[in-house]
């Protein structure tokens, strides 16, 4: 057995040649590997295109005949810019009527497009990309996108040009291969054609939902946690809120008389598009909490973690401090204590200075605990997260970026806890649907107040409460 130098110093520095040797290997066949690569992925666009307009060629020879029936000729074309920032058309059959975006496939097949990659920008956009990004032009522009996929889903907060970025470093056939299954998923879901009506508000059984972007919504938190700012509560909702406020009272009450409620998660997605409504992102608090240490950090905001086990919010907070060096976190606390050491909570709250508190007691817990004390919270911004402290601990693992893109986040946590989510999932999202197909079938019998409406959209804080199921509401 060969017995370590103790000379040797670790790391490449003090390799030993063979080592060297095979590292040396490695870069010299880099270029060839990368061009093997590309070859292969040509290939199998060739091949699907190829199949695709030789599976469909009498419908692509109506679709010319109908073209040129109606406008004299076969194709519109595009001007795009595509690999290397080299200009080409994007063919789409001419005239009216269905199947003109099949003539993409032709793209495709002349070598233009991929099945996969960023979206082909017109060149207004292609002028605007950042300098750090310009490497999305180092491959061909694809019929399926990252960024189209998690738009899909709600979930492409890190942006188009970051996406496409990452896309193009940790490009694989394997990585083109399953984004394009789960664009085939996620079309599924999404249910075709984009409902044509995006609310500022939505409705869901009486409760208020404010239709918005994550960044949209990080920017109204710093603005609503500044000096001299008036005091707000934020909750968001997933289908398990929803439900638990169909029967519970203070809580839906709680929900409708706070400032934000925000949408959580794919139901809710999907019961929009049952409303025949788009929603405009998915603005789950687990997405948002980093986006918001970020911005707390740049505009000199501070945070509270109160709730979740000993240790958890401490946890998640050192976390955040190592990513964000410059956030401000006022102070950190369980969410075990009871009615007698309530009070000194609250005052290791008021006193840290914290401009921002993030509650993890649970859904309805948390939001009503909020109600119930806003008025002695001092931040200016206090709102409820869930198990949020949870995952940025570490001590829950949260569901691969590839599940959540798919929609199977609720999927993955059942597969973790089944014995405490299943009623969540199995019984309660059906449930949920359920409720929300009554709500389209008697949309009356759910309308929001006017006030309402006016409160989530920033122009009152003074709503009239809508009727609960079964009841009557204002004005009745």
């Amino acid at each position: 057995m060969r017995t370590r130098d103790p000379l040797d110093i670790p790391g490449p520095l003090g390799s030993r040649g063979r080592h060297r040797r095979r590292s040396w290997l490695r870069r010299a066949f880099a270029p060839l590997r990368l061009m093997l690569a590309d070859l292969l992925s040509r290939l199998l666009d060739l091949a699907a295109a190829s199949a695709l307009l030789l599976l469909l060629s009498p419908l692509l020879a109506l679709r010319a005949a109908l073209s040129l029936f109606q406008a004299r000729r076969l194709f519109d074309a595009e001007p795009l810019v595509g690999r290397l920032r080299a200009p080409f058309e994007r063919l789409r059959f001419a005239g009216r009527g269905p199947l003109r975006g099949l003539a993409v496939w032709l793209n495709v097949l002349r070598g233009d497009m991929a099945v996969v990659g960023p979206r082909a920008l017109v060149e207004t956009e292609a002028a605007r990309v950042p300098v750090g990004d310009l490497v999305r032009f180092a491959v061909r522009p694809g019929l399926i996108s990252p960024f189209s996929l998690r738009k899909q889903v709600g979930i492409a907060h890190a942006g188009e040009s970051a996406l496409d970025r990452e896309f193009v470093y940790a490009q694989s056939l394997r990585g083109d291969v399953g984004l394009a299954a789960r664009s085939m998923i996620t079309g599924v879901l999404g249910g075709g054609e984009q409902p044509k009506e995006m609310p500022p508000v939505l409705n869901f059984f009486g409760v208020p939902v404010v239709n918005t972007s994550m960044a949209q919504a990080v920017d109204w938190l710093i603005d609503a946690s500044a000096p001299g700012a008036a005091p707000s509560q934020l909750a968001f909702v997933n289908p398990d809120c929803l439900n638990i406020a169909w029967s519970n009272e203070p809580y839906r009450q709680a929900l409708v008389r706070a400032q934000r409620v925000l949408p959580d998660g794919i139901g809710i997605h999907i019961g929009c598009r049952m409303l025949g409504q788009a929603l405009r992102e998915n603005v789950n608090g687990t997405d948002m909490f980093p986006l918001l240490c970020e911005a707390a950090a740049g505009a000199g905001r501070s945070i509270y973690l109160l709730g979740a086990r000993p240790g958890i919010a401490a946890a998640a907070a050192e976390s955040m401090r190592r990513r964000y060096p410059s956030l401000r976190i006022a102070g950190t606390r369980d969410g075990y204590f009871d009615a007698d050491t309530q009070a000194a909570v609250i005052k290791a709250v008021n006193d840290s200075g914290a401009d921002i508190l993030l509650v993890a007691f649970g859904a309805p817990r948390q939001d009503l605990w909020i109600a119930e004390h806003r008025d002695a919270l001092a931040p200016r911004v206090c709102f409820g997260v869930g198990g949020l402290f949870d995952f940025y601990s570490g001590r829950i693992a949260r569901a691969p970026v590839w599940m959540r893109e798919i929609g199977l986040e609720w999927l993955y946590r059942l597969l973790q806890e089944p014995g405490r989510m299943w009623r969540r999932y199995v019984v309660g999202n059906p449930l949920f649907l359920f409720r929300v197909w009554r709500q389209v079938m008697r949309p009356e019998r759910f309308a929001l107040a006017a006030a309402t409406g006016a409160a989530q959209a920033g122009a009152s804080d003074g709503p009239c409460l809508p009727a609960a199921p079964g009841t009557r509401g204002c004005g009745s």
